[in-house]
């Protein structure tokens, strides 16, 4: 049986960072520094390439030339995100869609998303989407109210937001995510659930329902004192009322701030909680395999290195990797190639199996917990869970263990308990 493999793919670009954002992404024009003699060498001609062309290029060949490590493993799903991935023309989708198909074993059923931001698909371009094999989207709405928009340094309006989902829906999407966020400068509850009903009813199939942190670094953080924020009372019971009002609405919580229809959870998404198989391609992406994590470079000029490194060590044909050797069958990334590798320790697979599988409402095994690990959960945890059990913060139901709602309340201060000292 071939195992499973998700592939994430970074699309760095956006029209203007937003001020909360500390993901890596920027404007397209700042990848122009220093890159010239990178480009006329990737484009094989003097001329400088246009930003994304450029930066398409390098990411079909990083996809092209790891791909004979992964030829044991079935894609089940494909997440484009960002940065922007909708800043990109649908033609650029369509390669790298048609990259991925050539040198993959993508699953007949994958799920396959795009992140996209209003405002930035035209009409026509959603069909062309779905052609390259593109079955999901996520939006990301934010705030229905134009004014807290502005104050977090979105690019778009409500109006556009609605643009955007019309176009995706006439083209024929039937699996849509919205993302909404609580907590913002100046909402108050009543805005907030203003946002909850508008969005409701419009009937998407998931919805990702966040709460601002506010990230240091960034100018939203630099600039707070300038902003009157929800006090934490209020950030409490927006997010009572988002749970109360999705279940009415049909939606069902799955995982902190995850919200679906039956039959419409993130399989992606799923994929990271539960530790599954993952690669990711692009500037900064991360990745999964076989208990090894590791990243790919978070500068252009370092990325655009990397890739082309790899490719005058071994050709471009894609039949062997510069990036990837096979460890006892399996792709892991060599050493000389990629910083930031970690081949992770039992206790470290324990602790991510504990923090990232309580973040689903379901919980985790206990049976598969000793499967993987070969301890019974009471052996290494048993003190953890009668803890937090007589706290309220975890129930245990028979083979599964999860979060109560008062534990995914705070659910930082539940799941550290479960990392070693």
């Amino acid at each position: 049986m071939m195992e499973e493999l998700s592939i994430y793919i970074h699309i760095p670009f956006c029209v203007k960072k937003c001020l909360y954002c500390d993901f890596l992404s920027f404007p397209a024009g700042e990848v122009k520094r220093g890159m010239a003699k990178r480009n006329a060498v990737l484009s094989g001609s003097g001329m400088v390439q246009d930003d994304i062309e450029y930066y398409v290029n390098l990411l079909c060949r990083e996809i092209t030339q790891s791909s004979e490590v992964y030829k044991k493993y079935h894609v089940i799903s494909i997440f484009l995100g960002g940065g922007t991935p909708s800043l990109l023309p649908a033609d650029q989708i369509s390669r790298i869609m048609e990259t991925v198909r050539a040198h993959y074993r993508v699953a007949q059923n994958a799920e396959i998303t795009m992140e996209m931001n209003p405002g930035t698909i035209e009409n026509g371009e959603p069909e062309k989407y779905i052609t390259s094999g593109i079955n999901r989207v996520s939006i990301g709405l934010q705030s229905a109210d134009d004014e807290e928009l502005r104050r977090i340094g979105r690019i778009h309006d409500y109006a556009a937001f609605l643009k955007t989902y019309d176009l995706v829906r006439r083209a024929g999407f039937r699996n849509v995510n919205i993302d909404i966020m609580a907590a913002l400068p100046g909402q108050n509850t009543d805005s907030y659930e203003r946002t909850l009903r508008k969005v409701t009813a419009l009937a998407p199939e998931h919805i990702s329902a966040y709460s601002l942190i506010l990230e240091e670094g960034t100018p939203l953080y630099e600039r707070q004192t300038e902003h009157s924020f929800p006090t934490e009372e209020e950030e409490q019971e927006m997010d009572r009322l988002t749970r109360q009002y999705l279940a009415s609405c049909g939606y069902h919580r799955y995982e902190i701030s995850n919200y679906a229809k039956d039959g419409y959870e993130c399989r992606h998404n799923k994929v990271y909680w539960q530790r599954g198989n993952y690669v990711g391609f692009g500037l900064g992406a991360s990745a999964m395999v076989q208990n090894v994590r590791w990243s790919n470079p978070d500068t252009m000029e370092s990325y655009a290195m990397y890739v082309m490194s790899a490719e005058s060590k071994h050709g471009d044909d894609g039949a062997e990797s510069g990036q990837f050797i096979e460890v006892n069958g399996q792709g892991e990334p060599e050493a000389g190639y990629l910083p930031h590798r970690q081949v992770l320790s039992r206790q470290e697979q324990m602790e991510e199996y504990m923090f990232l599988g309580l973040r689903m409402v379901c919980g985790v095994s206990a049976a598969k917990f000793e499967h993987i690990f070969g301890s019974p959960i009471e052996e290494v945890y048993g003190e953890t869970i009668d803890r937090l059990r007589r706290q309220s913060l975890l129930v245990r139901d028979g083979d599964g263990i999860r979060l109560t709602e008062r534990g995914l309340d705070v659910s930082n201060y539940a799941m550290s308990q479960f990392l070693f000292d």
